[in-house]
């Protein structure tokens, strides 16, 4: 069993990202003895900081990819642990996808290279569900066969590869999180990058209209991100080294519920726009908790109703006050 994350010293990467900044403000709650982000602000807002920054996090605004960007932070503190949330979007990936993949790659050989040097102990990865690509069955469980279908999920399958060959050569204590579809206050509302939910409300809430991608019937499985945080943070002490687990509510939601539902909230009767089908969108998606749960007796997950009332009405007040 690992040491409590209280009193520890922990590098975050990609903390000013939706999923990093939470998991921030977390580690601070529970005592974390200091918390450093390195962040390069590529979709990571600083607003997603300001009160972690408030209690004391100590920001490196500069890019994990870099090497020496990374021993540079290490040279200055001791750190115990790091949770890699460094990524790009994946709508990224329909751009530029080398980098896309790359990022993904290159930031996880970087820490797992220090950590082979003995720069510190523990390293929680955050992979994604994506992986997995269009599900061959249902619930998609830990075992399912890695079938990415962008290079953002070829780039997340090769590096969950890559850690699980460092745990095999060197013994490095080193584990992988794959969250499912995760929504809630702070991700990106923002351009071409913007995730599903909060893209539909800026542009209704804009004046513009909300639009579907093909059939509008594929499957989601959506988890509120403070969720997928308690998750994360409960294995951390369980989940053997080498090992992956599935951070998922166990339930689908059709995109076409999630966006009328949306509508509903906003009060919203006008036309929502039919758009072509995205090349390589995954269909069927929905991860099996049995794992999870096995590790943390009974996950409960916020209801996705109450959950996207809540993340409409956050979004609501930060577009209307233009942050």
């Amino acid at each position: 069993m690992r040491p409590l994350l209280k009193g520890k010293t922990i590098l975050v990467t990609g903390g000013g990202g939706f999923i990093g900044s939470h998991l921030i403000d977390h580690l601070i709650k529970i005592g974390a003895k200091q918390v450093i982000t390195v962040e390069n602000f590529f979709v990571g807002n600083r607003h997603n900081l300001e009160d972690a920054l408030e209690k004391g996090l100590i920001l490196y605004t500069d890019d994990a990819e870099i090497e020496g960007t990374l021993q540079y932070i290490f040279d200055r503190h001791q750190i115990d642990v790091v949770f890699n949330c460094a990524t790009k979007a994946l709508n990224y990936s329909f751009y530029n996808p080398a980098n896309a993949y790359m990022t993904n790659v290159i930031v996880l050989k970087n820490l797992l290279e220090l950590q082979r040097k003995q720069a510190y102990q523990t390293l929680c990865h955050f992979s994604s569900s994506e992986v997995y690509g269009s599900a061959v069955y249902e619930p998609m469980d830990e075992s399912h066969p890695l079938l990415p279908t962008t290079t953002y999920a070829a780039g997340k399958a090769s590096a969950d590869i890559l850690l699980q060959s460092y745990v095999k050569m060197f013994g490095v204590d080193a584990f992988i999180v794959r969250p499912f579809n995760n929504y809630g206050p702070r991700q990106n509302y923002k351009g071409k990058l913007a995730g599903v939910i909060p893209r539909t409300v800026q542009k209704i809430l804009n004046g513009e209209t909300p639009e579907i991608h093909g059939s509008g019937e594929q499957m989601r499985d959506f988890i509120y991100v403070s969720d997928t945080i308690e998750a994360v943070l409960n294995v951390y002490q369980k989940l053997p080294s080498g090992e992956c687990v599935n951070i998922s509510s166990n339930n689908q939601i059709p995109i076409n519920d999630v966006i009328n539902k949306i509508a509903t909230i906003l009060q919203y009767k006008g036309e929502i726009i039919r758009k072509e089908e995205r090349v390589s969108d995954v269909k069927i998606h929905l991860g099996s908790n049995e794992k999870l749960n096995s590790l943390n007796d009974k996950v409960i997950m916020t209801d996705f109703d109450s959950g996207l009332k809540k993340t409409v009405n956050w979004y609501k007040g930060v577009i209307q006050n233009g942050k």
